[in-house]
């Protein structure tokens, strides 16, 4: 039976998310013949052990290259851990008593499409803008696994520094700037929504439609506005900084790795 060979892949999309990435190890420039993606390759010991990481970047935003990636990183790396960091926006403006700030980390539970779904007439419509109507048809990737049993219990200890918010993400095909969209069509199909992004749906339908040995998927973005008219990028580095942070932990304190 295949088993894992690499430690961790992490993937991230904005220049911002890959400066924040490259300052949480020492890393080196990796090829590999017939592929022109850019890699980076890292070592830790870890256990007595000197483990593997990979990180790349998308060449672009949005959900098909972020499974695209995903999936041919999972062949090409066979890892225990598929990871995300990055930065996404909060709910906050909806759900007063998430008490999130920025920098918080969302840490994924489940991710969801809220893209998906059918422009109709506002007569026939589940969610009317204006003259515009929409039927959503969300679809749903849960993440599962005694690895997130071991990031809960270490954000509850005293070792964690971070603020963490743990539920579902929303993913969709466009950046979000418009409390009204946020309101109707995000937070009424899951409530408990943390947060919304781009990239997450793609990585964990890629990483939970992969051949075995399957990879853990996580997660984790930090909140750098709050998808309403007031986005700006101004803490976006912040955000970046502080998931990347958060997931070096992981990597180095809290995931065990059960490979080779």
């Amino acid at each position: 039976m295949k088993t894992y060979k690499t430690f961790a892949v992490i993937i991230y999309v904005t220049e911002t998310e890959k400066q924040a990435v490259m300052r949480i190890f020492d890393w080196k420039s990796l090829t590999i013949d017939g592929d022109e993606q850019e890699y980076m390759e890292t070592f830790i010991n870890k256990d007595g052990k000197k483990l593997r990481i990979v990180s790349a970047q998308q060449d672009e935003m949005g959900m098909t290259a972020s499974a695209t990636l995903t999936t041919k990183m999972i062949h090409q790396f066979v890892p225990e851990y598929v990871i995300m960091p990055g930065i996404a926006a909060g709910t906050r403006n909806i759900t007063e008593a998430s008490g999130q700030e920025y920098g918080d980390v969302l840490l994924a539970d489940s991710v969801w499409n809220f893209s998906n779904g059918k422009y109709v007439s506002p007569v026939h419509a589940e969610i009317v803008f204006g003259e515009i109507g929409f039927n959503p048809r969300p679809t749903m990737v849960k993440i599962s696994g005694d690895h997130l049993d071991k990031i809960r219990d270490f954000i509850d200890s005293h070792h964690n520094e971070y603020f963490v918010h743990y539920g579902p993400l929303a993913s969709g095909t466009a950046v979000i700037a418009n409390k009204m969209i946020l309101k109707k069509q995000i937070m009424t199909s899951f409530e408990d929504t943390e947060g919304v992004e781009m990239e997450g749906y793609g990585v964990a339908y890629a990483a939970s439609h992969a051949v075995e040995p399957r990879p853990r998927t996580i997660i984790a973005k930090s909140v750098c506005d709050f998808a309403d008219e007031r986005k700006n990028d101004m803490y976006q580095k912040f955000a970046a900084y502080t998931s990347c942070g958060f997931i070096r932990e992981l990597l180095v304190n809290v995931l065990e790795y059960t490979g080779e």
